[in-house]
């Protein structure tokens, strides 16, 4: 038990913990409906195409938060705007801005030689190193990121599933799509800084998916991924304290692990119930053929 303990009685790995347990309730309300959406792809878009706003605001001095949301905010519009264009699928205009903004975030990268340890710390994060003002943002992002989710759940429900009849029952999906898309950048934006986008995208995509393959309703899956999100946190943070690993990493490598093991186990479950559907009924013994 020590062995599980003791990295917590450190103060900077507790304020971390904390911060992974924010996020994870975080990302458990925005991933549901990316999984059930199937808007994974959409996700690591936007979770990358923040580069180019925050490399500009690093390099004129400003506010990373604030250059992230508007790059983040330019890839939503930009998906929304090429979606309309009926010949064109949403992945097209996903794929090309994914690209765009990644590039651009290189390229504006590669002017500065002091953006090295600056880059590795947006993709990675530094978890490490929470404060508690940054405590106090995740917090505050959470409350929003729950409120948003209570008002919108009928329509983000019927958008996930119908997206006519969310038309028809006048739940307006095209709000609630911006909706969604605002819940998205503000989990990207809000913890970036904190634990990086390789760490938000893990905690927004694996621990939903993993409970989707056995949970019954879109609220079990969002608590179902809220405490896998938060087991793998704890263990993440344990193993790279005992292990000297990547902290951010170790969290996001725990998080596709436990999705793995989950659709394992989902598998392994379903098996025995197939062979048995797919075993003919005997037919009946030849004598009671005869007799009948």
């Amino acid at each position: 038990m020590d062995w599980i303990t003791t990295p917590f009685e450190v103060g900077f790995v507790a304020r971390a913990a904390l911060a992974g347990l924010l996020v994870s309730a975080m990302c458990a309300v925005a991933g549901t409906w990316v999984v059930l959406r199937g808007m994974a792809f959409l996700g690591e878009a936007m979770s990358h195409g923040m580069l180019p706003g925050v490399a500009i605001a690093a390099l004129l001095g400003g506010n990373l938060a604030l250059g992230a949301m508007v790059s983040a905010g330019v890839v939503a519009a930009g998906v929304t705007g090429i979606s309309r264009w009926r010949r064109l699928s949403q992945d097209t205009g996903i794929g090309l801005l994914f690209v765009g903004m990644l590039s651009l975030g290189v390229i504006l990268v590669s002017r500065s030689q002091s953006f090295a340890v600056d880059l590795t710390g947006f993709l990675f994060g530094d978890v490490l190193s929470v404060r508690r003002s940054d405590l106090l943002i995740l917090a505050a992002a959470l409350l929003v990121t729950l409120v948003v989710g209570a008002l919108g759940h009928r329509s983000f429900v019927a958008l996930a599933f119908d997206h006519r009849k969310a038309a028809t029952l006048g739940l307006r999906p095209r709000l609630a799509h911006a909706a969604l898309l605002g819940l998205l950048a503000l989990a990207m934006v809000a913890s970036f800084q904190v634990v990086g986008t390789l760490l938000v995208f893990g905690l927004l995509i694996a621990p939903p998916a993993a409970v989707a393959l056995w949970a019954g309703s879109v609220h079990m899956i969002m608590c179902g991924a809220a405490v896998l999100g938060a087991v793998a946190t704890i263990g993440g943070l344990v193993i790279s304290w005992h292990f000297d690993t990547a902290a951010g990493a170790t969290i996001a490598l725990a998080t596709v692990t436990a999705f793995f093991l989950s659709a394992i186990a989902t598998s392994l479950k379903r098996r025995p119930t197939a062979e048995v559907a797919t075993v003919p009924s005997p037919r009946p013994a030849p004598e009671l053929e005869s007799t009948s």
